[in-house]
């Protein structure tokens, strides 16, 4: 009897664990939707948009950044770095310092590694608001990092407006303003050597 009432239970777990992980409409609809916004800025056509972080009230930052397959670069009051998908330099104007490391190294950026983001890792929701089209992404269990993402699209181009991102207990918010995809200038991505003459030069990368 008390097996048969294990099997029983174990039964209901899996199928209801079954269901739960099934593809609704709204799912599928939100995924789609998200990966051709995500498509927009990471996509090979490249992307750039200006940015405004808030993590809790405690760090504020903004700037632009340029996307393109593996190469980036981005501008802010303190810190630039650019990245032609082999080499990465990062410029503190305050320290006077540039930082090279190799562009996949998670040293150039331990607090960013934290974020790292695969689609796959999340379940997906979409809702209409106000502000546009909310798509409210869940990880799944077992995944680390990013717990909850909350992405405000612009109604009509899918154009990125806004993010919540939850890491652990603490929610970043990202503003996100003069969105546009597709680059066609690659030098963007190109170290300006010249530009930081008198710099010291901390070469991070291994011998």
């Amino acid at each position: 009897m008390l097996k048969r009432l294990l099997i029983i239970l174990l039964t209901l777990l899996l199928t209801a664990f079954g269901a739960g992980a099934q593809e609704t409409p709204n799912s599928r609809q939100a995924r789609q939707i998200f990966d051709q916004t995500y498509q927009k800025v990471f996509g090979p056509n490249g992307a750039t948009l200006h940015y405004a972080v808030n993590l809790i009230g405690i760090y504020k930052t903004e700037g632009t950044i340029w996307y393109k397959g593996a190469k980036s670069c981005f501008v802010e009051s303190r810190y630039s770095a650019w990245s032609d998908g082999q080499t990465f330099y990062r410029a503190d104007r305050k320290k006077k310092t540039v930082e090279i490391h190799n562009a996949n190294s998670e040293k150039r950026d331990q607090y960013m590694s934290k974020f790292k983001f695969d689609p796959d890792d999340f379940t997906y929701h979409i809702a209409s608001v106000d502000e546009g089209l909310e798509i409210t992404l869940h990880a799944k269990p077992g995944v680390k990092g990013i717990k909850h993402v909350k992405a405000i699209l612009d109604r009509h181009t899918r154009a990125p407006k806004s993010l919540k991102i939850k890491l652990a207990f603490f929610w970043t918010t990202v503003r996100i303003t003069n969105f546009r995809s597709g680059l066609t200038d690659e030098s963007i991505f190109i170290f300006p050597r010249s530009r930081f003459a008198g710099y010291q030069i901390l070469d991070k990368r291994p011998d």
